[in-house]
């Protein structure tokens, strides 16, 4: 039985949404990308954006080799939701915020070409981490687009997402800039959600041994000829 292939036209590439490379270089550094891509996810899931990590971002229309994947990439003002990967000229607008999660065996690729490619390209933001402090002793480090090139953040505030960022360990914190709220990471919303499911159990608990003793207090004053209603 022959299987017949979607036709292709020759002259449209093929643009591949992976290449076999692993995630991340370390574990600390998959751990950092995962809890940055759901917070901000999070954060964004009533906004017109959608927040893609370790995706092909392809920024130049049949030319698939010219790619690159970008750890966590924040774009607005496009429709929400996952990709396989993503193409400018499809969907129109240029990653507004990137983070690369990054060490010293990335250096080179992170403060050369990517840092170029993304000043070219129009981002307005671009952080890195070092969950290790293997080459930036503060570990977080930003840039931040001042017309045709980056300059250094120095407030450590990210304009685009509206949030102070803050090193956490080995993770960034992401603090609100209008309520100082912190956005929680999903061990902390676990924790926070068994608080306040433990204090609401605890209501009404205190809430039926309430009723129970005003049960009491009714038929014993019943007992005495009283009328609890007249009280």
């Amino acid at each position: 039985m022959t299987t017949l292939l979607p036709h292709r036209p020759p002259t449209e590439p093929f643009y591949p949404t992976g290449d076999g490379e692993p995630v991340a270089e370390t574990y600390d550094h998959f751990y950092v990308l995962a809890i940055v891509l759901e917070v901000l996810r999070q954060f964004l899931v009533d906004r017109q954006a959608t927040v893609l990590g370790n995706q092909f971002l392809y920024y130049a229309q049949g030319f698939p080799r010219l790619r690159t994947a970008p750890d966590v990439m924040v774009i607005f003002d496009v429709p929400p939701g996952g990709r396989d990967n993503y193409k400018i000229w499809e969907e129109g607008q240029v990653p507004a915020v990137i983070f690369e999660m990054t060490s010293k065996g990335t250096r080179q690729q992170d403060e050369g070409f990517k840092k170029t490619l993304y000043e070219q390209l129009g981002v307005q933001e671009y952080w890195q981490f070092d969950p290790k402090g293997e080459w930036i002793p503060e570990q977080l480090r930003g840039y931040r687009l001042r017309g045709e090139t980056y300059e250094l953040i120095t407030d450590a505030q990210s304009q685009p997402l509206q949030l102070r960022l803050a090193v956490d360990g080995k993770l960034i914190a992401f603090y609100r800039l209008d309520t100082g709220e912190k956005l929680l990471i999903p061990d902390e919303l676990a924790t926070a959600l068994a608080q306040q499911t433990a204090a609401l159990q605890q209501a009404e608990t205190q809430t039926e041994q309430e009723r129970q003793r005003a049960e009491r207090l009714a038929a014993r004053l019943r007992e005495l000829g009283e009328d609890p209603e007249g009280l």
